[in-house]
């Protein structure tokens, strides 16, 4: 039974731990600046007609930019 709630305390503090920086409002993790783009390459595995998806994040991203 002791050996539950030591582990049950170290959860519980590293989970509040990970919590620190949602409760201080900091931004959540973000994406590098590489990826494919930097290959050249304007979608994922280098298709050349994006799915209907894509497109329309696609399109509503180019037009927040011209914003």
């Amino acid at each position: 039974m002791n050996t539950f709630l030591i582990t049950l305390a170290v959860v519980g503090i590293v989970i509040a731990a990970m919590a620190i920086g949602v409760m201080f409002g900091r931004k959540p993790i973000a994406g590098s600046c590489g990826g494919l783009g930097t290959l050249g390459q304007d979608c994922e595995f280098g298709c050349k007609k994006p799915c209907t998806k894509r497109q329309a994040r696609i399109s509503a991203a180019s037009t927040e930019q011209s914003n």
